[in-house]
């Protein structure tokens, strides 16, 4: 079949979660169907087109252009019409002027749109199979992001955005063919938001482990991970509640312990979490980890807010890598306490948790080698994707 598969970023290369997930989704369609790639992308790609174009018939692009000035004009369009912020930031007319001469100029059996914000697009399409592929609720994630957040003007800005997602998505979802959603927890808020009876297929995200294998760590460790774009909400608030909370009960016990942070653009407030003195180094965006994840002893993840799957948690089993994390940070995943992941919530447990790792071999190893198994068994993409054959089989009957 002819598919149309629209993204918000440019799935290649495969540097944070929403990219990996999409460009495992686009590898498994690409073995069965005829795939035309329409993409937002940031500055020149180029390179990162040319890549893809192996897998597909063909890629557009259309540029995204992000600052101060355009947010806040794109913010007050929301609050005059009513439209969550995001959907507004990402309705561009060149978009949509691209979309409708594609539709015009061919006929596509089917429009996947990869994230809410390019359903409306997708929605342009007629005569398609329309599936709504959603990486998590968002109206989920702003919400607990919303309830983490202190009094005042973001609180309230937050607070009727996640309401205004709520309805927003409850009526593409009801409006889509098909909706795809990553776990059951995504499921059930979908569900919420729409209203029962819809058919939802959850299909986790899916990684390569053919292409994340496993990392051959330094002996004796003593660095704790976090890897993460660090212009996320949901990381920045974890990190923050880690390196304040839960860092010097670790250093209380492991003087010598350091904690690097990784990922792109990281805001004031984790720059100034630096230095020699707090053994806390803040990297921004590394284009190779490997070097940092062969010093660690074990990767963190202090989530607090979100929602969907943490694709770095799937890396970091594939990789052989060692996980504390909170229970939100783990949802949605098939991971079994102290088998495969170490969980806690508060300060003192997520400590606790990270020292056992820090002072017992046997158990880090152990974790290492049944996040792995679970990675491959469950996670690689060749199996975690074929799910969507059922849904597409929809698609064939109906053309």
């Amino acid at each position: 079949m002819k598919v149309l598969l629209l993204t918000q970023i440019l799935p290649y290369p495969p540097d944070s979660g929403p990219k990996v997930k999409t460009y495992n989704v686009l590898k498994y369609l690409a073995q069965r169907h005829e795939v035309t790639l329409v993409s937002f992308v940031r500055g020149d790609q180029s390179d990162d087109v040319c890549h893809l174009e192996q897998y597909c018939r063909a890629v557009h692009t259309v540029s995204m252009r992000r600052g101060i000035v355009r947010d806040a004009w794109y913010m007050a369009r929301s609050l005059l019409t009513g439209q969550p912020f995001l959907m507004v930031r990402d309705g561009q007319a060149a978009m949509r002027r691209l979309i409708d001469r594609l539709a015009t100029e061919e006929h596509f059996d089917v429009a996947h749109a990869d994230q809410l914000n390019m359903a409306q697009y997708a929605a342009r399409v007629s005569g398609a199979f329309k599936v709504f592929d959603a990486h998590n609720a968002l109206w989920l994630l702003y919400k607990r992001l919303w309830q983490t957040m202190k009094p005042g003007l973001r609180r309230w800005l937050l607070g009727r955005d996640w309401r205004l997602l709520k309805e927003y998505e409850g009526r593409v979802c009801n409006q889509f063919d098909a909706v795809l959603a990553v776990s059951q927890e995504d499921k059930t808020a979908l569900e919420e938001a729409a209203g029962q009876g819809l058919d939802i297929h959850v299909i986790p995200i899916a990684i390569d482990t053919d292409e994340v294998t496993v990392i051959e760590r330094k002996l004796d460790p003593s660095h704790i991970l976090h890897i993460g774009t660090m212009y996320w909400p949901p990381n920045i608030d974890g990190v923050l509640w880690f390196a304040h909370e839960v860092y010097p009960l670790i250093r209380q016990q492991r003087p010598d312990v350091c904690f690097d942070i990784v990922g792109a653009r990281p805001p004031r407030e984790i720059v100034a979490l630096g230095g020699d003195t707090t053994g806390i180094h803040v990297t921004g965006y590394v284009a190779d980890p490997t070097s940092y994840l062969q010093q660690a002893a074990l990767m963190v993840v202090p989530l607090r807010a979100g929602g969907g799957m943490r694709v770095k948690i799937l890396n970091a089993m594939a990789q052989g890598i060692p996980i504390v994390s909170t229970t939100l940070g783990c949802e949605g995943i098939e991971v079994v306490p102290d088998e495969s992941i170490l969980v806690a919530d508060e300060p003192a447990d997520f400590a606790d948790a990270v020292l056992r790792l820090l002072d017992d071999a046997d158990l880090a190893a152990r974790l290492a080698a049944d996040g792995r198994r679970l990675a491959e068994e469950k996670y690689d993409y060749r199996h975690a994707c074929t799910s969507l054959d059922e849904v597409y089989a929809r698609a064939e009957v109906r053309t």
